[in-house]
């Protein structure tokens, strides 16, 4: 017989099955860290629309009105990303008080784009005039009240 070099069925078999388990064990870790990166921006952009609405509030608002996402970046307040309203798999809006006298208060919240394991995100973020974010992990326990702009529900994070 000849002299045949390679690999048997058995020796690919076995390399194919340790491929599979480091994938197995590696994949769940980075969509947990995906998620994490995701949530981590999310924070980073709504404490981006808190500066970028406490600027306006004291220029081109006159200390008496907010902006929603369009009229901050047509000030040049934040990027076109963020007025777009989704970042880093989060869609991002930004509510204005509807009570007199109108636009004296806002609220943005930050509300992931799918959610569970293989989801961009599993928490919900909110922050309003005074600054502080809040976070929860539950859809709507984070809310904002079109009247008044102010954050319901949630836990503070900072």
């Amino acid at each position: 017989m000849k002299n045949q070099k390679g690999f048997s069925l058995i020796e690919l078999l076995v390399v194919v099955i340790i491929i599979a388990i480091v994938a197995a064990i590696a994949i769940p870790n980075l969509l947990a860290s995906r998620r994490a990166a995701n949530e981590a921006s999310a924070i980073s952009s709504l404490r981006t629309l808190h500066s970028a609405e406490a600027t306006f509030f004291g220029t081109t608002g006159l200390n008496a009105a907010y902006d929603d996402l369009a009229g901050l970046l047509a000030d040049g307040l934040i990027d076109g990303t963020l007025a777009g309203g989704t970042k880093s798999g989060y869609g991002f809006a930004v509510t204005l008080s509807t009570n007199a006298p109108a636009a004296s208060q806002y609220c943005a919240l930050a509300t992931p784009s799918s959610t569970g394991t293989t989801g961009t995100g599993n928490r919900w973020f909110g922050v309003s005039s005074p600054g502080v974010i809040y976070g929860a992990l539950a859809p709507a326990t984070v809310a904002c009240a079109a009247a008044t702009g102010a954050i319901s529900g949630g836990t503070a994070l900072q």
